[in-house]
């Protein structure tokens, strides 16, 4: 039997739709939901971790009653910092008490009773502290977990999306106790919609993934 040219053409525009929902439907599978961020009072209900610090960190020391102790440092790549009277000290990975706890211990080696504070001058911090997001963000980076962020934070600093994202099928990476899960995202219906259930509280360690539309 023939089948005309436009039949065919119906046929194949029909079996692309199916193709195109199935790829929609399998891109969604796995993906688990968030509940929207309750922002009060309270923040989004989650407690963010202590921050630690990280290479690129620039921190103040202030040592009481020493002021010629006292300086500002960045800690470098290798994660450690060297003050007056401390060559070389592990700073990546510690809390700023935890630091001070360090710093403390070292001095007292050269006078009584050393006390000291440490405060945070900037912040990188390290990878698991961070809120990265790529592809089709205005301006994909890393950006340095603050309590409470959410994802309309994150997508304000990163300038939005591009005119090719596909928003709706966007990917939020987390590992929980131990295992990577991933989130479905509604980037789409939060950014253009102003859908605010659509807005989700963000942990340090979190990864964005915005693809590309294909249509």
């Amino acid at each position: 039997m023939l089948v005309s040219l436009t039949q065919v053409a119906r046929s194949s525009r029909h079996i692309g739709f199916i193709f195109a929902i199935a790829v929609g439907l399998a891109a969604c599978s796995g993906k688990e939901t968030l509940p929207p961020a309750q922002i009060g009072e309270t923040g989004p209900g989650i407690d963010a971790p202590l921050y630690r610090i990280g290479p690129g960190d620039s921190l103040q020391l202030f040592v009481w009653r020493n002021p010629e102790l006292s300086t500002t440092v960045s800690v470098r790549p290798d994660g450690r910092i060297s003050v007056p009277l401390i060559e070389d000290l592990e700073a990546a990975g510690k809390t700023p008490s935890e630091l001070a706890d360090d710093v403390e211990q070292e001095l007292g080696v050269f006078i009584q009773d050393p006390f000291v504070t440490v405060i945070m001058s900037s912040f990188v911090g390290q990878f698991d502290q961070q809120v990265r997001v790529l592809g089709e963000a205005a301006n994909p980076q890393s950006i340095p977990y603050r309590a409470e962020m959410t994802l309309l934070d994150v997508m304000i600093a990163v300038g939005g999306l591009t005119e090719f994202a596909d928003g709706d099928s966007a990917t939020l990476v987390r590992v929980v106790e131990g295992q990577q899960t991933e989130y479905g995202l509604r980037l789409d219906q939060l950014m253009r919609d102003g859908d605010v259930n659509a807005n989700v509280a963000l942990l340090p360690g979190d990864v964005i993934i915005i693809p590309e539309s294909f249509l």
